[in-house]
């Protein structure tokens, strides 16, 4: 099969074999979506060589039970033993010998076919359409900040970064009720925002340590520094972007303001989907390209332009 492959910081469409495996599903990827991870990979903020991407809508059409031949799915990424002592205590997404699909030791979805166990699958409902169904993986993560730092329609919330992810955390903050104000940068991120009646804010105008909950999905430095100086005392800071380095951390203010730090990533697909059939998150204005996957690399230059949101690889 054709995939875009990544190693020692080159990527290239390869010829591989087509994957093999007796006890998981093999499912046809009809979509896949370019996320910062995979621009981030390319950087190289995490050693990985095989196949990039993680975002993806497909039909299973091969698997351990029949019943899930013909399904449309989404698939969870953290493929986990299931025996280790986070996955017994409940967190398997910090399996200790997991793989993770285009990211750390499993070939990715920027390719033909792909295989997972059924258990990370979830069915696609009808009235879904493959460009919202590709969202599904970066949705559940955005919802996993309502799982870790529990959001009340009085608190006061800010976003800073409105790019591919940040864009789904604001529609998917924004029915709580809370007062949410969201930094963006680029005109087509103001413009989305402002269609769905969620508020921006200027820089200038975010009043320092003033704020409930403040999410920083912007993966910078400069990012987590207006983000740091506008939580208040005993605040929550969500840190929901990779870094590729390191960042430099007063972290004595942070103890002396008592500031909860909340590092955040995946989260759930079953409530992701539900919103996506309700039409309460509508993730399809965020595409601005699609390309078949003999041009990936067009693909993958395109989407990391600055202030471009969502490019799909159709293969």
């Amino acid at each position: 099969m054709q995939a875009l492959w990544l190693e020692n910081r080159q990527i290239a469409i390869h010829s591989i074999p087509d994957p093999q495996s007796d006890q998981e599903a093999l499912i046809r990827v009809r979509l896949a979506g370019i996320c910062s991870t995979d621009l981030e990979l390319v950087k190289g903020y995490y050693p990985y060589a095989g196949v990039l991407g993680h975002e993806f809508v497909g039909e299973v059409v091969q698997a351990p039970d029949p019943a899930w031949v013909g399904a449309r799915v989404a698939g969870e990424i953290n493929v986990v033993c299931g025996a280790c002592e986070p996955c017994r205590n409940g967190y398997p997404t910090h399996c200790e010998r997991r793989t993770v699909l285009g990211i750390v030791n499993r070939n990715g979805t920027f390719a033909e076919w792909t295989t997972l166990p059924l258990v990370n699958l979830h069915r696609v409902p009808a009235s879904v359409p493959d460009e919202a169904a590709v969202f599904t993986e970066p949705l559940a993560a955005a919802l996993e900040i309502r799982e870790q730092a529990p959001i009340k329609p009085t608190d006061r919330v800010l976003l800073v970064g409105a790019g591919r992810l940040g864009q789904l955390i604001a529609q998917s903050l924004a029915p709580i009720g809370c007062d949410l104000r969201v930094l963006a940068r680029h005109p087509r991120q103001k413009d989305l925002l402002s269609a769905r009646r969620i508020r921006l804010i200027d820089e200038t105008d975010i009043r320092p340590r003033g704020w409930d909950v403040v999410i920083e999905a912007t993966g910078s430095p400069q990012g987590f520094d207006v983000a740091r100086r506008a939580v208040r005392p005993r605040g929550v800071l969500v840190m929901k972007s990779t870094y590729k380095g390191d960042l430099t951390v007063n972290f004595s203010s942070i103890v002396v303001d008592e500031i909860t730090i909340v590092g955040s990533r995946c989260g759930p697909f079953g409530p992701a989907l539900r919103l996506l059939e309700s039409g309460q998150v509508d993730p399809t204005p965020l595409i601005e390209a699609v390309y078949p996957l003999s041009q990936g690399l067009q693909a993958m230059e395109h989407a990391a332009q600055a202030g471009v949101l969502k490019v799909l690889i159709r293969p």
